[in-house]
This record gives C-alpha cells, sequence and structure tokens, in this order.
C-alpha cells in the first residue's frame, strides 16, 4: 500500500492572475500558503488485475476506465494505462470550500499513481502535470496557482508568466513573522460549496474589457507590494493588502461576493479585522481575516453564529507518507 499526502491552500492576494486571458498578455503573481489539512490517497493492487475500485464520496467498480465517472480518476487512470488497483480518497475538509480541494485532489493521486509505478516526480513536475490535466486534458476554465501550492507547500510568491512557466519563490521572514502571521489568521466557514468553473469562466471572459484587466493589474501589483512587506518582516500589512485586493476581486465577475458574504466582512472590519476575503473563486465556503490578537474575541463574538477553523501553516507540499512494497 501506497498513501500520499497533499496539504489545501489559502490564497491571500492576485488570484486570478493566474488564468491565461491575464498572464498570457502580462505576467500575473499570487501569494499563498498551505495549511495542515490535507487530501489523503491510498493505492494498492486489487486480487482482480483487470478491476479498477475507486472510493471516495461514492464507490465505482468498473472492468473499464472509460466507466469511470469521476472526471480526474478516469483521466488519470487513463493517462497510466493503469488497471487492477484499489484506490481510496479522504479529506480533512470538504471540496468546493474555496481551498483548492480539487488541485490537491490531482497532485496527490498523480504522486500517488508514479510511486506505485515505481518513479520519482519532482514538486515542479507534478505541479505541471497536475495543470495540464485539469486546464489542457479536462479542460477546466481554471488557473494554475492551486497545483503549485499544492504540490510545493509552504508561503511562496508564485509567478505566472507569459511563455506558460511558474517561477515559485519562498517567502523569507524571521521566525517570529511566521508565527505572528500564524496567529493573527482567523478562518470561518459561510457554508455551501461553490462552482469554481462557473466563476472563473465569467471572470476570464471578463479580462477581455479594459477595467476588468486594469483590475487585476492592480492586484498583482498589491501582491508584489505584499511580497516586500513580508520579505520586511511587516506582517501586519497583510491586513490592508487583504482589504484592497478584496475589493478589487469582487469587481471582477458577478459570483464572488453575495449579500451574505458582504454582511459578515462588514461585522469582521467593523470589530477589528484589518482585511480579508473569501477563499477561493467566490460564492460559498471559508472566509479569511487578519486579526490583531487584542481583536480577536471580538471578531469572533461578531461572527459568532459561524464556524471557525483553526489550522496552522504547512511547509511539507504533496509527501509520500507510506510506501509498502
Amino acid at each position: 500500500m501506497i498513501i500520499t499526502r497533499v496539504p489545501f491552500r489559502v490564497s491571500f492576494c492576485g488570484g486570478g492572475s493566474d488564468l491565461p486571458a491575464f498572464y498570457e498578455k502580462e505576467a500575473g503573481c499570487v501569494i499563498s500558503t498551505t495549511i495542515k489539512k490535507y487530501m489523503y490517497i491510498t493505492i494498492h493492487k486489487n486480487f482482480f488485475s483487470d478491476q479498477i475500485v475507486l472510493k471516495y464520496s461514492q464507490t465505482e467498480k468498473v472492468d473499464d476506465v472509460d466507466k469511470i465517472e469521476h472526471k480526474i480518476f478516469k483521466q488519470c487512470l487513463k493517462d497510466f494505462k493503469m488497471t487492477g488497483v484499489e484506490i481510496s480518497s479522504v479529506a480533512d475538509i470538504p471540496s468546493g470550500t474555496g481551498l483548492g480541494s480539487s488541485s490537491s485532489f490531482t497532485v496527490a493521486l498523480l504522486d500517488l499513481l508514479h510511486a506505485y509505478n515505481g518513479e520519482f516526480r519532482s514538486k515542479h513536475e507534478l505541479a505541471k502535470e497536475a495543470c495540464n490535466i485539469e486546464i489542457n486534458e479536462l479542460k477546466k476554465p481554471i488557473g494554475k496557482q492551486d497545483q503549485y501550492a499544492a504540490a510545493f507547500g509552504g508561503l511562496n510568491y508564485y509567478e505566472f508568466l507569459p511563455n506558460g512557466e511558474v517561477n515559485v519563490e519562498p517567502i523569507i521572514m524571521k521566525e517570529e513573522s511566521y508565527k505572528k502571521l500564524e496567529k493573527n489568521l482567523l478562518m470561518f466557514y459561510i457554508g455551501a460549496e461553490h462552482q469554481a468553473s462557473v466563476i472563473l469562466s465569467e471572470q476570464s471572459k471578463n479580462l477581455g474589457s479594459a477595467d476588468k484587466f486594469e483590475a487585476q493589474k492592480k492586484m498583482c501589483a498589491i501582491t508584489r507590494e505584499l511580497k516586500k512587506e513580508f520579505q520586511n518582516n511587516n506582517v501586519d500589512a497583510l491586513g490592508r493588502c487583504l482589504h484592497e485586493n478584496w475589493l478589487l476581486k469582487k469587481s471582477l465577475a458577478s459570483g464572488i461576493s453575495n449579500p451574505l458574504i458582504d454582511e459578515v466582512y462588514e461585522k469582521a472590519i467593523n470589530a477589528g479585522a484589518l482585511g480579508g476575503k473569501l477563499l477561493g473563486a467566490g460564492g460559498a465556503g471559508f472566509m479569511l481575516f487578519y486579526v490583531p490578537e487584542v481583536k480577536q474575541e471580538s471578531v469572533r463574538k461578531a461572527l459568532s453564529d459561524l464556524r471557525e477553523m483553526e489550522f496552522e501553516m504547512d511547509n511539507s507540499g504533496a509527501s509520500i507518507i507510506h510506501f509498502d512494497r
């Protein structure tokens, strides 16, 4: 049996600039961190060599890869020409909540299948392969930040170049700055699941207009500014950058925010949060806020009807956590 573990990600600034509608014209950039909430996938040999068993939110048992309903499983197993296996997945957090679960699943599955074949793949190779599966083969209208965050792990600055390449640069700070950042981030679950592909399709289309493209450029400028502030150990700058980024992000597509999200955001800001955002493409899932420690109980009280999710930052990325030959 082999078990892979891949983290979920929390994106701070720059989301949307990883879409080809933007970065093919001008380099995009994102800052994100992974957290200690994970996707786990296991594989072992099936007793029947012509059978594939898949266990996720449902169970599939097929004798032909073309009969698989789960699109990512189907595409990956077809690409690997693999049969006679049983694969199971389990996650710490539900899908569709804005933490990049789909790409974490794809990276974990690719790492697993390569390991099963006795092959090593670097984090960069895993991320690039996951992008190819999701964007080129499955034709999802998504960007590249989630795949790279899942593969690399940690707090990083990602740059998306017009030639399709992706640069990954770790954010280097003092240890006390990392701890302060972790301590001052609060996350709340507002419920429901979003359809990221629908929102991102609209966002990509909207980038064809000059005002939307300019808004995305401003988000990249904020991201580059945040990188410098982090490198100077000015963690508190995240509050302002999150706020400015969120106001711009809301303008990019109609499904990003809604009255409930706006109300939650306003309550948190009035209670002492310096800034925040909805995680993921928009519409549902988790909201993240940067809150000085002295204001955190006030924010918790203001959002007492929501479930808070405590978390720590991850620095491991895609990992093989069990390999039993």
